[in-house]
């Protein structure tokens, strides 16, 4: 995969607190494999190298908004974050209490995110971009291959991956700037997303050798 600024930009996933931050909601899950990974500072070099070299930077984001609340159903892991209000927005247009909660941006990632070039497109709800603008952005900035990381790697990560793959995108993992739950029942998330990311991605990379790339 030929990584190159003219079509290739960074697609940062839910960079946000209650998933690595360590008052977050999820931080009991995914904590030992955040500092594994050292993901947070991953995405961060991440995120100043796409800067300093020219690469665009998008950001998926989750969010819940009080109407949300009101879904009929939900899988295992939906459940598992409406009942905890992860990524919890108080609603589609109003700001408040944002500043600071489980939904917004890890403070070291505000300058990169903040600066007026980096877009941020619609939320995704469940775990893919079907239900954001993120396709529609990258294709309007003739965008074809993405290199793609954050939160969380088994889930949104991959439902990314396999979306951009359809839509006929290359697709790059950098695959310790994720990280995953570990769950009593359900398992290590880590170690599944890395096998399937070797599978499914057009490249699986560390964050050494994208950041040496670009």
């Amino acid at each position: 995969m030929n990584i190159n600024k003219n079509d290739t930009a960074v697609v940062v996933i839910d960079p946000q607190n209650d998933v690595l931050n360590e008052t977050g909601v999820s931080w009991d899950l995914v904590s030992d494999s955040v500092r594994e990974n050292k993901t947070v500072e991953n995405i961060e070099r991440v995120f100043k190298t796409a800067k300093q070299t020219g690469f665009e930077v998008f950001i998926s984001p989750h969010y819940y908004y009080p109407t949300d609340y009101g879904w009929s159903f939900a899988g295992t892991v939906e459940r598992m974050m409406l009942e905890s209000k992860e990524f919890d927005r108080s609603g589609t247009l109003s700001l408040d209490g944002f500043l600071g909660s489980g939904a917004d941006w890890l403070d070291r990632y505000k300058p990169f995110i903040e600066d007026g070039k980096t877009i941020v497109v619609s939320p995704h709800k469940a775990y893919g971009p079907q239900s954001n603008d993120l396709v529609l952005q990258l294709r309007k900035r003739n965008i074809s291959k993405v290199i793609l990381l954050g939160m969380l790697a088994n889930i949104c990560v991959e439902a990314h991956l396999r979306d951009l793959i359809e839509q006929g995108f290359e697709v790059l993992v950098v695959k310790d700037a994720t990280a995953a739950p570990r769950h009593p029942e359900l398992g290590d998330g880590y170690k599944a997303a890395l096998i399937n990311f070797g599978y499914i991605a057009n490249a699986v990379l560390s964050t050494d050798e994208i950041v040496k790339a670009m």
